[in-house]
């Protein structure tokens, strides 16, 4: 049984940032990893892929991003930023180790269980992500549809679906770059299901980061917050209600969530390449019905539907998750069990890279402190 005092579960940027800091105070961590290259995730990811957060902001501990980058990362880049974070730091990365279960030993230690041996540590850090198993539900009828259903895990170009009636069900990040991608890449017809309505804003106003104002306007009260963004929303793209944009049923700073933020899918929206439909009741073998009665038919449909993170089947461990499968304590602090800790779980306005890079530094000195006892 190998043994060590630091495992890091997950070698995405949660878990790299995690390493670096750790190794910035003089431990060793070992990361498992289910991929066997570093930043694999991120290679599979849709052409169009940019970072949403940019760049001064989206760095690593202690190495940030070089400045000859662009102020928006493209995901290659960004893949090759991650493993030259790795070689700098001299992480050990066990690749190909897919952690199976995670146990109290009976020495108050960890128990790993990979697919090969099982681990001893006396901390572990639960690096996974959010993104853990892509979620679609099961709509009635979804078994019936003859045409092609994919989740957007799957999707890499418009280029593919040229010529084509496509739906994209979900209204998240991924859901409305991918809308727009199919727009700008000649599908035929793209629709946008959507369940509640999101908040949308610029990626730049005026000149500088959206993601500047959430992090400088992230101390004042959430409701306040939420005005002063709702109001710089609205001067960058004018009321998108006569486009089908219902008035956003949640706002960023209360909801604790990221909004849409706008890589071109407001101009594709405005311009009639983006129609914005209603909920699914369900499927028919041509397409879907909506719940309000009406349907269409579609050649593809891609569902923009989440994930969900897969916790609950890997930690065997009591009191640290809550009744979603969430993590019930915050990254980078203690949880109810001494030496277990989770990274890169903060929903934040200013940025998940940014919160895992603070969060990470912050752990370093806490389990440092952890094992010298």
């Amino acid at each position: 049984m190998p043994q060590t005092d630091i495992i890091i579960i997950g070698a995405g940027p949660a878990g790299l940032t995690t390493g670096g800091a750790l190794k910035h105070v003089g431990l060793n961590p070992v990361l498992l990893d289910k991929d066997t290259v570093v930043g694999g995730t991120w290679q599979r990811r849709y052409d169009r892929l940019h970072l949403h957060s940019v760049r001064r902001f989206s760095g690593l501990a202690h190495d940030p991003l070089p400045r000859n980058l662009p102020a928006y990362v493209p995901k290659d880049q960004f893949v090759e930023y991650l493993q030259n974070y790795a070689k700098k730091f001299n992480l050990d990365i066990k690749g190909g180790c897919s952690v199976k279960k995670i146990r109290i030993a009976p020495n108050q230690q960890w128990d790993i269980e990979t697919n090969g041996d099982t681990w001893q540590s006396k901390v572990v850090i639960v690096a996974t992500g959010h993104y853990g198993k892509p979620h679609i539900p099961d709509w009635p009828g979804k078994a019936d549809f003859k045409g092609k259903l994919i989740h957007s895990i799957d999707y890499k170009t418009g280029r593919e679906f040229a010529g084509q009636r496509v739906l994209v069900i979900g209204s998240g990040n991924s859901g409305s770059e991918i809308a727009c991608d199919l727009a700008e890449q000649g599908a035929g017809y793209v629709a946008n299901s959507v369940r509640t309505h999101p908040p949308v804003v610029p990626r730049n106003f005026m000149g500088t980061p959206v993601q500047v104002f959430g992090i400088m306007m992230n101390p004042l009260p959430p409701k306040i917050a939420d005005r002063v963004g709702s109001w710089i929303a609205r001067i960058a793209m004018g009321n998108l209600a006569p486009y089908g944009m219902k008035p956003a049923q949640w706002q960023p700073f209360t909801a604790h969530r990221i909004p849409i933020i706008d890589v071109g899918f407001v101009g594709e929206l405005k311009r009639g390449k983006i129609n914005i439909r209603p909920d699914i009741e369900r499927f028919t073998p041509m397409g879907v019905v909506y719940v309000d009665g009406t349907s269409e038919d579609f050649d593809i449909i891609i569902a923009g539907t989440g994930f969900q993170t897969g916790l609950p089947d890997l930690i065997d461990v009591p009191n640290v998750l809550d009744e979603r499968g969430y993590p019930a304590f915050t990254s980078g602090q203690p949880t109810a069990q001494p030496g277990f800790y989770f990274m890169g779980y903060t929903e934040s306005v200013r940025g998940h890279l940014y919160e895992a890079n603070q969060d990470s530094r912050r752990l370093a000195g806490i389990v440092q402190k952890y094992l010298n006892g």
